[in-house]
C-alpha cells in the first residue's frame, strides 16, 4: 500500500525518478518488460556477483543460468513486468541515475526495425509494409507484432531489435501496428547470426595490423589514427552482453569518415580487421561482425583501401 503513496510524493517533488519509474510501471502493466538505461543509452553494469558472468547468467539468456540477482544486471535479460521488482529499493537506486527507459521487444511479442537515418527511413517506406512508427533522434522505430531473432547492421542504418535485445522507449508512436512481415525476417540470415555447432566465435586467425607504412595517402598522424581505433575498439568491447555488432558498425563508420578527405590509401582494411576482432572477442560471429564493419565503412564516401 506504500508504493502508490511513495510514487505520488516523488511526482509532487518533481524529481527525475518519478518520470522514468512511472513510465516503466505503466509499460509493465501493459505486458512490456522494462529496464533502466544509464547515460549513453546503455544498461547498468553488472554487480560484483554477476561481473564477467560469474553468476552463470539469467535463466532466460541464450545459455540458461541460475542467476536471480535482484539488481538490473545482464542488460535485456533483466527486463521484467513485475512491479515489485521495478519499484524495489535496489532498482530505485538505478532509476535515480537512469537516463531513459528501455524495454525488451521480444518479451512483449514485438519486433523493432531501428532505422538510424533518413536513407534507412526512405528504404523502409519503399520496401516494408506500414506499421506503427516512433520518431527517434536520427530516424524512426518501426514496430511490428511478432518476435524474431535480433541482428544489428542488417543493412546500412538498419538494426533489428526483438529477442535478446532492448530498445529505448520513446513513446507510443503513431499508426496501426502491422504483423511482422517476411521482408523483415529475411533481413536476418541464419547462417550469419548463428555459429556452427562447436565453433568458437571469438577465435580469430591472425590479421594484418595497421601501420603507417600501409597508409601512404593518409593525411593523419599515426597517433591520431591509433587513438580513433582504440576508442572504437573500446566501445565494442564494452558491449559484451549486447550491442557489440551495432558498436562495430558505428566504429567503422566513424573511422571511415575521418579519412574522407584523404587521397588514399589509408589502410582501412587493417583498421576494419581490428574492429572485427574486437567484436568477435565479445561473442559476435565473424560473418556478422564483418558485415557490420563493411556496412559501416560503406556508409561513408571515404577514399581508402
Amino acid at each position: 500500500m506504500t508504493q502508490p503513496t511513495d510514487t505520488r510524493r516523488e511526482r509532487a517533488r518533481g524529481d527525475g525518478l518519478s518520470g522514468h519509474l512511472q513510465t516503466a510501471l505503466n509499460l509493465a502493466a501493459s505486458g512490456v518488460p522494462v529496464l533502466p538505461l544509464r547515460a549513453g543509452k546503455v544498461p547498468f553494469g553488472n554487480c560484483a556477483m554477476c561481473a564477467n558472468n560469474a553468476c552463470g547468467g539469467r535463466p532466460n539468456m541464450k545459455t540458461a543460468g541460475p542467476c536471480h540477482c535482484p539488481r538490473p544486471c545482464h542488460a535485456w535479460a533483466a527486463a521484467t513486468t513485475d512491479p515489485h521488482i521495478i519499484g524495489s529499493g535496489i532498482w530505485r537506486r538505478a532509476w535515480v541515475q537512469a537516463a531513459a527507459v528501455a524495454y525488451h521487444p521480444g518479451g512483449a511479442g514485438l519486433t523493432v526495425v531501428d532505422l538510424d537515418d533518413a536513407d534507412a527511413v526512405t528504404w523502409a517506406r519503399e520496401t516494408l509494409p506500414a506499421t506503427r512508427a516512433v520518431p527517434t533522434t536520427r530516424g524512426e522505430h518501426w514496430i511490428y507484432r511478432g518476435p524474431m531473432r535480433s541482428a544489428n547492421a542488417v543493412r546500412p542504418g538498419v538494426d533489428i531489435k526483438s529477442l535478446m535485445q532492448y530498445a529505448r522507449w520513446l513513446g507510443p508512436g503513431t499508426g496501426a501496428m502491422a504483423a511482422l512481415p517476411d521482408a523483415v525476417r529475411a533481413l536476418v540470415e541464419t547462417e550469419e547470426t548463428t555459429p556452427a555447432p562447436g565453433e568458437v566465435v571469438s577465435s580469430s586467425p591472425g590479421r594484418a595490423t595497421w601501420e603507417v607504412s600501409v597508409a601512404t595517402g593518409c593525411r593523419h598522424t599515426s597517433k591520431y589514427v591509433r587513438t580513433g581505433l582504440e576508442r572504437g575498439v573500446a566501445k565494442v568491447r564494452a558491449h559484451a552482453e549486447s550491442g557489440a555488432g551495432s558498436q562495430a558498425f558505428g566504429a567503422a563508420r566513424f573511422l571511415a569518415r575521418q579519412h574522407e578527405q584523404c587521397s588514399g590509401p589509408c589502410g582501412l582494411d587493417a583498421l576494419a580487421d581490428a574492429i572485427v576482432t574486437a567484436a568477435m572477442s565479445v561473442g559476435v560471429p565473424e560473418p556478422y561482425a564483418r558485415r557490420a564493419v563493411a556496412n559501416g565503412l560503406h556508409t561513408s564516401a571515404a577514399r581508402a583501401a
